[in-house]
């Protein structure tokens, strides 16, 4: 078989002999053969390739494909591929249906109640006592109505329904837009993946999704896998598959030992070509997808049938449940499954916040149901002296149904449905409009986190600079060049060794092409520091095309590509005696101390000793870096002919050097960033410098862009002075320590990935300041990931970050810039105020609301304002108001306070100022209308009216100038901080105005032809003068109470603030219960990174399902708090913001002795 592969060597292949003619397509192998093929490992896969095809490029053949050419670029032959072989395309889950977004709207405790109470009263209203009785139960029918009033009965119970049917529509199409712009986002960012592909033998750059079978794909340092291949050819390649088989060490791969590259795993070092053999669903991640049930209908038809199925079946339906590692897997499942610990912080307060509301919600109309029935009750049978007749029964339900819809209404007003709502709408308004500023938010709640941000540790390189990268010093034959030397001061063997060096020793993807348009900046292709190097090459007027051309990449012997740990890389290459010359470059300071000699002018060779490194670092390099330019040293060793060395004892490969030339690579602070790093400080954001440059270039960047000022008391680290100062005898890290290091750290300067992540672990875990500290990373490498994952918010970059980076990350700079951060910062922050200011418009509604239903139920047996009323403020306006209040655009302003921290209340002092004052002024107002407005208007009293009696103006004017205080108290709602003039930016938001206005329009439309489902009858001119004028009065009394300092309202709470430390503290300590000693931890080491990647599945559903509607929402909280009570017994105290704990269990009551409470 393997002969006959080969027999057929020419490029158009002869018909096939006719065993193989079966083959898809006219290719020489079938999809089923490449996916077997793609189970095997290491020696098994070499042996079934070698068997089948006679080696990798055999295998290429039949694929139709050229190892080094690639694909012709040929849309029909692309096509054709994609019908036999798939695309590269893993189908999404389904995403749900309208009408099933409309059922869970449906599911809402609050609408249910309402639900049933319509219909009990629909009911009712349509049965009729027989006449003749209704004397005997007494007036309580009352005889104000005729004939056709008791026919409209039913109208009320059908206006509620039709309400309900509105507000769920309004739920479920939000949801189904939210849905519709998450898929966009998800689709966008599968776009911006891109990846390197030879076709017609030039490199390209394709969407991963147009992958296909065959090609040649060119794999480097920091890739994300996007199909299986075959490796072709490979430099030191080594692959993190722990994503795959849960293994966390690295895997060599080479085309002789183990060739297979799987999708979805991470390239950790080295560069290669592989040829694609299985994508999309047919490749090893696609294959665990469908498994995982991509389609989550299979999954349930599964469960049904495991049901059915007896226990031992069951049992292999789950391979993950070892018979002994079941219980273990169980717990495992039950923490993967449970909400991520720490919900953002905006989330957290909001939740608290409901449930309080909530709870206030349902104490007062449970009180206004009882106080109604037992008033008619003693009213009717113990003051009239009635008895209870069995033909009288309905009339009495009726009346107690009526009751229990005031209540109804009472609750839902107090329950604020507009919050989920405002908050999914400011977000997705935020992120919307974060694209144009370059973020590309990956995770909703990220946005949020970001305004509470208190400190940014970004790199330097790409970020703070511009990463185009330019040689502008060097010292090369003993002299100190200041810029680029005429190539005629060298000697030719220097220049001819520089060259070489350099061309050869780099990735040979790095190139420097001539730039796109005229007079623009030639354009640099691949790593930045490699292109500054070859940009010097062509400034000495030399070319490193001829040499690469010279020396193909297969040709190179031996390469040891650059990563964290070596920071440098060497290139072997056997010269034509048979000997080996070793190419190098790589940080000076660690490079020079492994060089024995130097070339002087002459191009000869000089000892050069300890002594004279160090006068060379004191002289040359120092002064170098204090210009802010990265110092890189060249050097080059040859090996005799006759005997090669261990290639794999690194260490002595590269060792006894001789130095070239050491350059100085400058790469230029961005224009705008020392201004946006000023307005991070005057936002009370620390900024802090991570990076891997030495660390007298870091500081001298840093200076640049004012991280840090002269006379501040800061500190500048290396990696191994932090450490050294962190960890304490026994190397262990200790968080005393880091405290005394972090809060004056600005530059840590050549650190490791670790280093990174330790000092962002250490700054969130840090106990030492008033409140914890919010902190955002920016990064870009594939070893940033652990450091990105960490950080409360994650900026991968997009333009040189790899897919690694982005995978960890939350938010993606689509132009790599500093100053995107400060635009997500400033958004952020808007989210928040968004969202505090929709609260202080919805309160206010929400207090008044329940007061007026409360009290005027007590005193006049029914609420001045209708339950249909009442909806129509609650559920609808308040659906607009927060459309209008939530997407109030950025400004400047935001950034010119200091973040407000985890635990500071959502409704601030001022806050309550405003809607205590509001509340005052419209209750006072709607009280005297309730009492007076009859005198006042001269109009017949609407209280104490029979049962199914018509709309009286009098309520009328009571329910039109509630809504018009509304209205204008939106206008008030448009500042949070005490500012006198509410209308500063009001033209700027659209949106405000055209709600503000439409709600106003359908607001006389409702009064003047509401008539009885609205309980409304028509006002005159002069009524509707009336009820604007008390309207536009709400804007006078916002100036009023502008005027109260706060400071002198000592009596006033805050609410909504975020769970407090100890709570935390507590609620961690119960759910880490079953934690038990050190070894079962580490046994579970390798189970967690398995449920880690489950989780980041599950949180980014859960993100889209979050806030998905306010049942949801508080049935969130509701099984949150059910989880609390169970582990501990929860009391309120009289203020809701403290909760005592009484331990439940020893072990809560081991971090909180005594059980004592927890203010």
């Amino acid at each position: 078989m393997g002969d006959m592969a080969n027999s057929s060597i020419e490029c158009h292949p002869k018909p096939q002999p006719q065993r193989e003619a079966p083959h898809a397509g006219g290719f020489g192998c079938t999809l089923a053969e490449l996916r077997t093929l793609m189970e095997l490992r290491g020696a098994e896969a070499l042996q079934k390739i070698q068997e089948a095809y006679g080696d990798v490029s055999g295998l290429c053949r039949r694929l139709k494909t050229s190892p080094t050419e690639g694909l012709a670029d040929n849309t029909n032959d692309l096509e054709k591929r994609r019908q036999i072989y798939g695309q590269n395309f893993i189908p999404p889950k389904q995403p749900k249906t309208f009408l099933q977004l409309v059922w869970e709207a449906l599911q809402d405790v609050t609408l249910i109640i309402l639900e049933v109470a319509a219909i009990v009263s629909l009911g009712l209203s349509f049965y009729a006592p027989p006449g003749e009785e209704s004397e005997a139960c007494g007036n309580v029918s009352g005889g104000a109505e005729d004939e056709g009033e008791a026919e409209a009965g039913w109208i009320e119970g059908a206006a509620i329904l039709l309400s309900v049917i509105c507000v769920v529509l309004v739920t479920a199409f939000n949801d189904w837009s939210k849905e519709k712009q998450f898929r966009g986002l998800q689709s966008r960012i599968e776009q911006e993946q891109k990846f390197t592909v030879i076709r017609n033998g030039q490199l390209l750059q394709v969407p991963v999704a147009a992958l296909v079978v065959g090609d040649i794909a060119q794999v480097k340092y920091g890739d994300l896998l996007p199909a299986d291949g075959v490796l072709i050819q490979g430099n030191d390649l080594k692959i993190d598959e722990s994503s795959l088989t849960g293994e966390s060490d690295h895997v060599r791969k080479s085309a002789d030992k183990d060739p297979m590259l799987l999708s979805g795993t991470h390239v950790m070092e080295g560069s290669g070509r592989m040829v694609v053999t299985a994508v999309g669903v047919n490749s090893q991640t696609g294959i665990i997808f469908t498994l995982l049930g991509a389609g989550g209908e299979e999954e349930e038809k599964k469960d049904k049938k495991a049901k059915k199925q007896d226990g031992a079946v069951a049992m292999e339906m789950q391979p993950l449940k070892s018979a002994e590692g079941g219980e273990l897997e169980e717990r495992e499942r039950k923490k993967a499954s449970a909400p991520r610990k720490e919900k953002s912080v905006l989330q957290g307060k909001l939740t608290k916040l409901a449930v309080q509301i909530g709870k206030a919600g349902l104490v007062m109309s449970a009180i206004t149901v009882i106080i109604l029935v037992l008033y008619f009750v003693i009213e009717t049978f113990v003051v009239d002296g009635r008895v209870w007749l069995a033909e009288c029964t309905p009339v009495y339900v009726q009346y107690f149904v009526k009751f229990f819809i005031i209540g109804v209404t009472v609750l839902v007003v107090a329950v604020p449905e507009g919050l989920p709502l405002a908050v999914t709408i400011s977000l997705a308004y935020s992120v919307k409009k974060m694209m144009k500023d370059n973020n590309l938010v990956r995770h909703l709640d990220a946005c949020e986190t970001m305004g509470n941000a208190t400190a940014i540790c970004s790199d330097k390189t790409g970020t703070l600079t511009t990463n185009r990268m330019t040689v502008v010093q060097s010292y090369v034959g003993d002299t100190h060049y200041r810029e680029v030397p005429a190539p005629s001061a060298l000697t030719p063997k220097i220049l001819d060794l520089l060259v070489h060096a350099i061309s050869i020793n780099s990735a040979y993807t790095t190139k420097i092409l001539p730039p796109e348009k005229e007079g623009a900046l030639p354009r640099q292709v691949g790593n930045k520091t490699e292109c500054a190097l070859l940009g010097f090459v062509l400034d000495l007027k030399r070319d490193f095309q001829p040499v690469r051309e010279q020396i193909p990449e297969d040709k190179l012997y031996k390469v040891y590509t650059f990563n964290s740990v070596r920071k440098s890389m060497s290139t072997v290459i056997r010269m034509p005696d048979g000997a080996f010359r070793l190419f190098s470059k790589g940080a000076s300071e660690i490079l020079l101390k492994k060089c024995t000699h130097i070339l002087n002018s002459n191009g000869e060779l000089r000892v050069f000793r300890p002594r004279d490194r160090e006068d060379m670092v004191k002289k040359i390099i120092e002064p170098m870096a204090c210009d802010g330019l990265r110092t890189i040293c060249i050097a080059y060793r040859d090996f005799a002919a006759g005997h090669e060395p261990d290639w794999d004892n690194e260490n002595e490969v590269v060792g006894d050097l001789t130095c070239i030339a050491v350059v100085g690579i400058e790469d230029p602070v961005r224009p705008e960033v020392p201004e946006a790093i000023r307005k991070c400080q005057r936002a009370g954001i620390t900024v802090r410098m991570v990076t891997g440059d030495n660390i007298n270039t870091a500081r001298a960047i840093a200076a640049k862009c004012g991280i840090i000022q002269p006379g501040e008391d800061f500190l500048c680290l290396e990696g191994k002075e932090f450490n050294r100062r962190i960890r304490n005898e026994k190397g262990e890290i200790e968080q005393e320590r880091l405290d005394k290091v972090w809060p004056k750290l600005r530059v840590l300067a050549r650190s490791s990935p670790t280093d990174k992540h330790t000092l962002v672990k250490g700054i969130i875990d840090s106990t030492s300041g008033e409140q914890r500290q919010v902190v955002a990373v920016t990064g870009d490498g594939t070893n940033d990931g652990p450091a990105l994952k960490k950080a409360d918010v994650g900026f991968a970059m997009g333009i040189a970050g790899t897919d690694v980076a982005k995978e960890a990350s939350d938010i993606i700079l689509t132009d790599d810039n500093f100053t995107s951060i400060v635009k997500a910062v400033m958004w952020g922050r808007n989210v928040y105020d968004s969202i505090s200011k929709f609260l202080q418009f919805q309160l206010t509604v929400n207090v008044v609301a329940v007061i007026v239903a409360f009290t005027g139920a007590c005193i006049t047996q029914d609420s001045p304002l209708k339950a249909v009323q009442m909806l129509w403020v609650n559920l609808i306006m308040d659906t607009f108001a927060s459309l209008a209040l939530a997407t109030e655009p950025p400004t400047e302003s935001l950034l010119l306070r200091k973040p407000y921290g985890r635990d500071k209340p959502l409704i601030s002092r001022t806050m309550m100022k405003n809607i205590l004052g509001h509340a005052a002024y419209q209750l006072t107002i709607i009280f005297t209308l309730l009492f007076v407005g009859e005198l006042f208007f001269d109009i017949d009293s609407g209280r104490n009216a029979p049962l199914h009696s018509p709309p009286s103006e009098h309520y009328t004017i009571i329910f039109n100038t509630f809504v018009m205080m509304q209205l204008f108290n939106e206008i008030n709602a448009r500042k949070i901080h005490g500012e006198r003039n509410v209308f500063d930016g009001i033209f700027s938001n659209p949106i405000f105005c055209s709600i503000v206005l439409g709600t106003f329009a359908i607001q006389i439309v409702i009064v003047q032809f509401g008539g009885k489902p609205f309980s409304c009858s028509p006002l005159s001119t002069e009524q509707w003068l009336w009820c604007l004028f008390v309207g536009v009065g709400e804007l006078v009394w916002g100036q009023v109470i502008a005027t109260i300092p706060t400071s002198q309202l000592k009596c006033l709470k805050e609410a909504g603030h975020g769970p407090g430390k100890d709570e935390m503290a507590d609620e961690e300590l119960a759910e880490g219960e079953e934690e038990i000693d050190h070894a079962e931890r580490e046994l579970r080491r390798g189970q967690i990174l398995w449920f880690r990647g489950l989780n980041r599945i599950q949180t980014q559903m859960e993100v889209v399902s979050t806030f998905k509607r306010s049942g949801s929402f508080q049935g969130a909280v509701r099984r949150r708090s059910s989880v609390l009570s169970q582990l501990h017994d929860v009391t309120n105290l009289c203020t809701p913001t403290h909760v005592i704990l009484s331990a439940a269990n020893p072990t809560s009551a081991a971090g909180n002795p005594g059980g004592e409470s927890i203010p």
